[in-house]
């Protein structure tokens, strides 16, 4: 069984959709659920969703990390075709995942008690995104 699932971002920042993800599975019984993002300037997480501090935190990290590319520290940046905010995206998603698998038991996501499953927008502007949603029945 397999879906697609639309993540309309509003910039760089954390967007959860386990809720979507949680409806694609329930009543599907034991499996797994595997999510794939269609895009190399985005990355999918697996990320407490209680305290949004963590995803303040995350965000500035990986800007500290990463930062666009007219910061003089990136000026070895060839790829700029699509502004400042391009090659750092895809060097974010490179470090991050692009894909997640997650055990799914008697219709229901085996999540920890505060994850939560983000779409990670690692570019300026809104864009919308597409997460491959497939689940493979166990038995």
């Amino acid at each position: 069984m397999q879906t697609q699932l639309t993540i309309s971002t509003q910039g760089s920042g954390l967007f959860e959709f386990t809720r979507d993800a949680a409806e694609f599975v329930a009543g599907r019984g034991d499996g797994l659920l595997t999510l794939f993002c269609q895009h190399t300037s985005c990355s999918l997480l697996v990320q407490e969703n209680a305290d949004p501090d963590v995803q303040r935190d995350l965000q500035a990290f990986f800007r500290r990390l990463a930062p666009h590319a007219d910061d003089p520290t990136m000026n070895y940046l060839v790829h700029r075709t699509e502004g400042p905010d391009d090659m750092p995206a895809h060097i974010k998603s490179a470090l991050t995942q692009t894909s997640l698998s997650i055990p799914v038991s008697a219709g229901r996501m085996a999540l920890g008690t505060w994850q939560g499953i983000y779409l990670f927008e690692h570019r300026d502007a809104p864009h919308t995104r597409r997460v491959v949603a497939h689940f493979l029945t166990s038995g």
